[in-house]
C-alpha cells in the first residue's frame, strides 16, 4: 500500500463530510453511463421477477426515488444523518447505519445496489461489509457495485478542501474481482473512462482512474436434506 493514512477507518469523518454536502445540496451529477447501468439493472430485476432492493450509501435518495418509481420495494442506509433526513422527506424508507452492521434480517431483499460507496471502506473492513451485503440479500440475488479505480492505495481525497477529508481505497480491477469473488460469483464486470467536468470522479485532475461496475451474485445455499 502507498500513502495509507494512519487511521484508515473514517466512518465518523464521512458522516461529517456528507452531512455538510447534503445541507448545501451539493450532489455530483450522475453520469449518463451510471444512469444506463441503473436502467439495465432494473430491467434485469424485472426479468427475474425480483421486487425489492437494498441500497448501501443511499445519500439524499436520488437513485432511491428512481427505484421506487420503477415499482421496487426499496430500503436504504447511509452514514449521514442529514442525507437520511432529506431522503425520508421524500418518502423513502431509509435509516442511519453502518455497512458493517445492517439493521435487516437475513435475506430481506432480492437485490442490492451500492454506487461509489465501498471505495470509502478500507481493505481491513471490506470483507465485513460485503459479507453484510450478501447476508441481507436473498440467495442468488444480484448486487450491483460501482467504484472508482486506482493503483491499490488508500488515501485522503486531495480534492476536499475542508477537514475532515474523505478516505478512499482506490482498488485495481484485479483487486476488485478478487475481493468480490470471495463472496459469490462476479457475473458482470465492466469499466469506462473517467469523464470531464461534472462527469469526472473524485480527486479531480490528480488521479488516473476509471469507473468499475460489477454485479455480484450471492451464493445459492444448499437445500437442507
Amino acid at each position: 500500500m502507498h500513502g495509507r493514512p494512519e487511521h484508515a477507518d473514517h466512518e465518523a469523518d464521512l458522516a461529517v463530510f456528507y452531512d455538510r454536502e447534503a445541507a448545501v445540496g451539493s450532489t455530483r451529477a450522475l453520469t449518463p453511463l451510471r444512469v444506463q447501468c441503473r436502467e439495465w439493472f432494473v430491467r434485469l430485476l424485472k426479468d427475474e421477477h425480483r421486487h425489492s432492493l437494498f441500497e448501501l450509501g443511499c445519500g439524499t435518495g436520488v437513485e432511491g426515488l428512481e427505484f421506487v418509481r420503477a415499482g421496487l420495494h426499496y430500503g436504504g442506509v447511509d452514514l449521514s444523518g442529514e442525507s437520511v433526513r432529506l431522503a425520508r422527506g421524500q418518502g423513502l424508507d431509509v435509516s442511519v447505519a453502518s455497512g458493517r452492521n445492517l439493521p435487516f434480517p437475513d435475506g430481506s431483499f432480492s437485490a442490492g445496489w451500492t454506487m461509489s460507496t465501498l471505495l470509502h471502506v478500507p481493505n481491513s473492513r471490506i470483507h465485513d461489509v460485503v459479507s453484510e451485503l450478501v447476508r441481507v440479500c436473498a440467495p442468488g440475488a444480484p448486487i450491483a457495485v460501482g467504484l472508482w479505480s486506482g493503483n491499490d492505495e488508500e488515501v485522503l481525497n486531495p480534492e476536499d478542501l475542508e477537514e475532515p477529508r474523505r478516505f478512499f481505497s482506490r482498488r485495481s480491477d484485479d483487486a476488485v474481482r478478487r475481493i468480490f469473488g470471495r463472496h459469490g460469483e462476479v457475473a458482470h464486470f465492466e469499466t469506462w473512462p473517467e469523464g470531464t467536468g461534472a462527469e469526472s470522479g473524485p480527486g479531480r485532475g490528480q488521479w488516473t482512474q476509471h469507473y468499475q461496475f460489477l454485479v455480484l451474485r450471492t451464493p445459492v445455499r444448499a437445500a437442507m436434506s
